[in-house]
């Protein structure tokens, strides 16, 4: 049994982290969405977590927990820099305005060779992360969002979301709540990337541009954004689906999109989604 079970680590346990840092992601995305903002730059700032704390471990040595501070904070503190022009925009227009972020992001990456390698990224980077980081991230985030989501600033995300012009009437401020909705989630982004670059050995340019903002996004929305359970069910089924589906070759991307295709449209609320689990057993106990 321990045999098999090491055997079965041994081959699966970067999918199995990977299951973590993309929860992690989908949460990232899921904090802005829960304050009702289209923010694609999750992405950009996954890639900026990856790329601080890579170097700090590869060029100054410092510990792994410093590392993961230095991949949090860089991006939250970027997130602030750039929120407070971009966050006045709102929908399509903030979608534009932050995936151009992330392009700019790509660039500089691209063209500061002597500090990330540049196009050939960064390889070697110290295997550090241990499953029980990813683990023990995953919990605190969920942990934190879910008090967040309870309290007096939860219940001010969502009245945003719901409608923002009333809210402010109330007496909420808006573009505080907003940026501090923005910074936590390019905070958490940040998380995953560093946790990412310490378990992969190596990270490019490529990984964190539109494709891996539109995954981010995708796993959030097919796993429902009306809980905390929902991102982190679509992460588990975007890292699973493709490797479950490894046997159809070629195949196999067409097979996931025509999955997805059909969630989309059967479940345009997302896998989970309270109120309908609320209403499917509450008539399955009417019935009984």
């Amino acid at each position: 049994m321990m045999e098999a079970l090491s055997n079965f680590w041994a081959v699966y346990s970067n999918v199995v982290l990977s299951l973590g840092t993309n929860s992690l992601l989908a949460l990232s995305i899921w904090l802005t969405l829960a304050c009702g903002m289209l923010a694609m730059a999750n992405a950009a700032f996954m890639g900026i977590g990856a790329y601080t704390s890579a170097i700090l471990t590869m060029t100054f040595g410092v510990p792994f927990p410093v590392a993961l501070a230095g991949g949090i904070a860089a991006p939250a503190l970027m997130a602030f820099v750039i929120g407070k022009p971009t966050l006045r925009l709102s929908g399509v227009y903030l979608a534009m305005a932050t995936l151009a972020f992330g392009e700019v992001v790509r660039i500089a990456i691209l063209n500061t060779e002597d500090i990330t390698g540049g196009a050939l990224g960064l390889n070697g980077i110290p295997p550090l992360t241990q499953w029980w980081h990813v683990l023990l991230a995953l919990v605190a985030v969920l942990f934190g969002l879910w008090r967040l989501r309870r309290s007096k600033v939860g219940r001010a995300f969502e009245s945003i979301k719901e409608d923002e012009t009333a809210a402010g009437l109330m007496g909420i401020d808006v573009g505080s709540n907003k940026m501090l909705a923005f910074v936590l989630g390019a905070a958490i982004a940040g998380l995953a990337g560093a946790l990412n670059a310490h378990l992969t050995f190596f990270i490019g340019p490529n990984e964190f541009g539109f494709d891996r903002g539109v995954d981010i996004l995708t796993m959030a929305v097919l796993g429902g954004i009306n809980s905390l359970f929902g991102p982190v069910l679509g992460a588990v089924i975007l890292t699973l689906l493709p490797e479950t589906l490894r046997a159809f070759g070629d195949f196999r991307m067409v097979i996931n999109g025509i999955i997805l295709v059909l969630i989309v449209l059967f479940l345009p609320k997302g896998i989970w989604d309270p109120a309908r689990m609320r209403q499917w057993f509450g008539r399955k106990g009417g019935a009984q």
